[in-house]
């Protein structure tokens, strides 16, 4: 348990010399990798999404591919396509980029339905079909998908079944007026827009990704604890300010994500506060307001940030 949790410090610590400033965003992160899950990553551009993806790749040492979002990107660009072997006379699978261990999907919602819809199945079987045949996405399989909240020009909102497979969205926001400064002065002597991950170590294997997805499985999990992240999810579905609660999926995720707090900090046991620190990201892509609350100009942040302060934690 030390050793794991030594080692997600030095990758946060690693990952935090690259991306300044977005310690919160970085912990997210890894504790949605730890769950097993995916990540929807939002932010106005510039604010480093994809640049954080890349340093998580570096610093994992494994296959990493980006897959550029368009209005005319097809499904078979993502998943891949089979193709007759003039020479060999055969149909053989041309793999696409999704067979990777990291996939950026960057501005996935500038992409049309069936599109986004090619990542469904890798997303939550871990496969993809091509041509009625399944081949087995490698492992780990990690999706970090980006978007843009402020452009909605040429773009195609995701639908609630695509969203429900990310295990958090993520908010990347503008630095403190100390973080930028420093991001500014470490990069100000290269060309513009140039990061250089070169210096970057390989800190983990895809064997040792695996063995901190089974400890942090491996979390102990209490009933009360179970019974505390089931109320929240319950408090979604009755409270009037919301016209849709979350599923029994975001309970799931809820106490997947809480586990993933508590490996980093060196627990082997979950505590009330893991379910908070986590709650926000995990619910927030999943509900939806009610008109009263849009009409008063009330953000889904707020809403939700009363109702889990309105939930009364077990003591510890």
């Amino acid at each position: 348990m030390t050793d794991a949790s030594n080692l997600l410090h030095r990758i946060q610590n690693q990952l935090g010399t690259v991306l300044i400033g977005q310690r919160q965003v970085i912990r997210e992160t890894l504790v949605a990798f730890l769950a097993g899950g995916h990540v929807l990553l939002e932010g106005v551009p510039g604010l480093g999404k994809t640049l954080l993806v890349r340093a998580l790749a570096r610093s994992f040492g494994g296959d990493f591919n980006r897959v550029q979002f368009t209005p005319d990107l097809m499904p078979s660009d993502v998943t891949g396509h089979a193709f007759y072997n003039m020479r060999e006379q055969i149909f053989e699978i041309r793999r696409g980029p999704v067979f990777a261990h990291f996939l950026l999907a960057d501005e996935i919602n500038r992409a049309p339905a069936k599109t986004q819809a090619s990542l469904l199945e890798a997303m939550q079987e871990h496969q993809v079909t091509i041509e009625g045949e399944t081949h087995y996405l490698p492992k780990p399989f990690f999706v970090m998908a980006t978007q843009n909240p402020v452009e909605q020009e040429g773009t195609y909102a995701l639908p609630e079944a695509q969203l429900d497979r990310f295990i958090m969205k993520i908010l990347i926001r503008y630095p403190d007026l100390e973080a930028e400064k420093a991001l500014v002065t470490q990069v100000a002597t290269r060309p513009l827009g140039a990061f250089d991950l070169n210096a970057l170590e390989s800190l983990f294997s895809s064997e040792e990704a695996l063995q901190l997805q089974a400890a942090a499985l491996a979390i102990t999990l209490d009933a009360h604890i179970i019974d505390y992240a089931v109320r929240i999810i319950h408090a979604t579905r009755k409270s009037p300010a919301l016209a849709a609660g979350a599923s029994p999926r975001a309970s799931l995720a809820l106490v997947a994500c809480a586990r993933g707090i508590a490996l980093i900090e060196g627990r082997q046991f979950v505590i009330p506060d893991d379910i908070k620190e986590v709650a926000l990201a995990v619910l927030r892509h999943r509900c939806a307001l009610a008109v009263e609350m849009q009409i008063e100009g009330r953000s889904i942040e707020a809403v939700l940030s009363d109702l889990i302060a309105a939930v009364e934690a077990p003591r510890q």
